[in-house]
């Protein structure tokens, strides 16, 4: 089949070369010519594990091509998919969907005969029916809407689309249906679940899944700030809780909260939906906030390790993306961890495999760091922030052997505080217990 993706951002990119990879013609379509370009040459502009691989393969099979043509790349095409970004809205929190009914539009102008138009984009509930309503506007082709939202995890983008849980399909009539078989016709084979639904619902569970999974992050972290105050130890509890087949493990790790391009977004415009209907969705409310307040929470822990006071302090902080395994810096806890150091007076160094280019421009004057060790020679504290693997595995001896106190704030429960100790590290603090020193360590996990 001839498929045209509109955008070629995060989404749009590794859906459209996931799609050649199932051996459809993909068109990816963007309006920024040097991202055309760069992608012509088989180049990734963003970091996202095992991309560069597909795209590689298929530019050579010439299944994949890139254009900032969408007239010449929608004509004759079998399926057009909208996913353009939706930010959420400047002052009210509404995903602005600007950009995706400026694509119906000019989609429209460019059919020449009938073709299936599927929103990947993450839209509020009703904006499918508006997208066929701009369309009909534009064109006397016939032409159907799908909805078909995404569920794709950073750092995990390939996977996810090529053996996804479930695949969700808002499709109104019979023809559309038959068509968006063939196009997942190989996650079909695979027995992957296929869920079709009407519009509204297939928007719906979107941004419910997103918010769901929002509430429960946020709900272990409640739960960790309890037990940091009744000896409790929160990955105990975690585990207690997620061996419970009706809870499961998943999103039950206790951090300073979440960040990225979907659970703030996602959450906001489904407050805003809500209240667009006379429905409060008090729950999702409750959870930003509490997110918000749970990223602030962790300039206390820091700030506290430090005896109060981060003036004249060099801090190490590891890892500065929202979570690992992608360059993604949106509304990542750093964003709020690392200003705070340093407007406290902390000389702030920073280790990130992939953080830095956007980085760079968000956390001012802090200093860059390729090896943690060399980061943390003189340091006063070290700060796990993102659970990058190299951060998962450090020679802790090593780490203190060259810091001037050596003090740890675990922010993602990666180690046991008693390893620690031995290490040689005389404070340690995490989420979810007790702050902790050597020769004390009271409530210690075993």
């Amino acid at each position: 089949m001839k498929i045209v993706m509109i955008g070629s951002g995060y989404v749009g990119l590794v859906s459209g070369v996931c799609f050649a990879d199932f051996g459809h013609e993909v068109v990816c379509v963007d309006k920024n010519p040097a991202k055309m370009e760069i992608l012509a040459r088989g180049e990734v502009p963003i970091y996202e594990p095992g991309l560069q691989d597909v795209l590689t393969r298929n530019l050579q099979a010439g299944r994949l091509t890139f254009s900032t043509d969408l007239a010449a790349a929608v004509g004759g095409a079998d399926v057009v998919f909208i996913a353009v970004g939706t930010p959420a809205r400047r002052g009210d929190g509404h995903a602005d969907i600007t950009y995706v009914m400026d694509a119906a539009g000019e989609i429209g102008k460019a059919l020449t005969k009938y073709t299936v138009v599927v929103t990947k984009s993450t839209v509020p509930v009703g904006t499918n029916r508006k997208v066929l309503a701009v369309l009909r506007k534009n064109t006397s082709i016939d032409v159907d809407v799908v909805s078909n939202p995404e569920f794709l995890r950073e750092g995990a983008a390939i996977d996810d689309f090529m053996r996804p849980d479930r695949v969700i399909m808002g499709v109104e009539s019979a023809r559309a249906k038959a068509v968006m078989r063939k196009v997942y016709h190989p996650l079909i084979q695979c027995g992957i679940p296929i869920v079709f639904t009407n519009s509204e619902s297939a928007e719906m569970v979107k941004y419910a899944a997103n918010a769901f999974l929002a509430t429960k992050i946020t709900f272990i972290n409640e739960i960790a700030r309890l037990c940091e105050h009744t000896g409790a130890d929160i990955a105990a509890v975690s585990r207690g809780m997620g061996l419970d087949g009706r809870i499961t493990e998943k999103f039950l790790h206790a951090g300073p909260g979440y960040g990225g391009s979907c659970f703030p977004k996602d959450t906001a415009a489904l407050v805003r939906i809500g209240q667009d209907n006379a429905v409060p969705m008090q729950i999702i409310e409750t959870v930003i906030k509490v997110n918000d307040e749970i990223k602030h929470r962790m300039i206390d822990k820091v700030v506290g390790l430090c005896g109060g006071s981060v003036a004249g302090k060099t801090i190490v902080v590891l890892g500065v993306t929202f979570k690992p395994n992608t360059d993604d810096m949106r509304e990542a806890p750093s964003l709020t961890l690392v200003p705070a150091l340093a407007a406290g007076g902390a000389d702030v160094r920073i280790v990130d495999p992939q953080g830095r280019k956007e980085g760079a421009v968000l956390l001012g004057d802090a200093a860059w760091y390729e090896d943690p060790y060399a980061a943390a020679d003189g340091a006063d504290a070290v700060v796990i922030l993102t659970e990058w693997d190299m951060f998962c595995a450090l020679d802790l001896a090593r780490l203190v052997a060259g810091m001037r106190r050596a003090r740890m704030a675990d922010l993602r429960n990666i180690y046991n505080p008693k390893t620690c100790f031995a290490a040689g590290f005389e404070a340690y603090v995490a989420v979810g217990c007790a702050p902790l020193a050597r020769g004390n360590p009271v409530g210690a996990p075993v």
